[in-house]
């Protein structure tokens, strides 16, 4: 017997800390919830940094020490201060076409918390093609392939439209989980408020 079925829909940035929290979150949710419902989450690109934006090193090290606070969230990602002499990240669109081109090889839940933890937790620099494919190449994905992808328009294309839909809907800031029917949810929240919804959306269905 099918299990039913619940989406979720998430805008997401690569370079949110809580974004990266929320990633965790939802999928430590999905496997806890596994033998009764099936969570599709339908992940969506946001650009809180859509342009080339240069910051100081000294600058974004400072930054960085504010991500201790999503590392004391629960089921947070792990978190360092940036501690490599890796250069900040450039803005947004380059990690959002990284992840569109992994999802064409079905590799978007292996490639996407990969990415996160290589930037927050390894301190790498996520918007460099040579650590996108570094990436990939560990998450056991066609680095051919990859590559041929990373310079497909049509990726970028799918990114601003995913953005543009996001700032048509209202969203103004990410992460943002939106429900069936278009409720939004703002911010990182504890697991316990998504299984709460899973919950009130599966008795939705039951009554249905």
């Amino acid at each position: 017997m099918a299990l039913p079925r619940i989406t979720l829909t998430v805008w997401s940035d690569v370079l949110c800390p809580w974004c990266f929290n929320v990633t965790v979150c939802l999928e430590r949710l999905r496997e806890e919830l596994k033998d009764r419902v099936e969570l599709d989450l339908a992940w969506k690109s946001y650009l809180l940094r859509p342009h080339v934006e240069p910051k100081p090193m000294e600058k974004f090290r400072r930054y960085t020490e504010s991500w201790m606070r999503p590392a004391a969230q629960a089921d947070a990602g792990e978190f360092r201060v940036w501690a490599t002499d890796e250069a900040p990240p450039s803005h947004s669109v380059p990690p959002a076409v990284g992840v569109k081109a992994a999802a064409r090889q079905g590799a978007f839940e292996a490639y996407h918390p990969a990415l996160m933890r290589a930037y927050f937790a390894e301190n790498r620099n996520v918007t460099e093609p040579a650590t996108m494919v570094a990436v990939a190449r560990d998450c056991g994905l066609d680095v051919e392939r990859f590559v041929s992808d990373l310079a497909d328009p049509e990726l970028v294309r799918e990114v601003v439209a995913d953005h543009n839909e996001a700032v048509e809907a209202g969203i103004s800031g990410v992460p943002c989980v939106v429900l069936d029917g278009g409720f939004q949810l703002p911010g990182s929240q504890d697991r316990a408020v998504y299984r709460n919804i899973v919950e009130r959306l599966l008795a939705k269905q039951e009554q249905s």
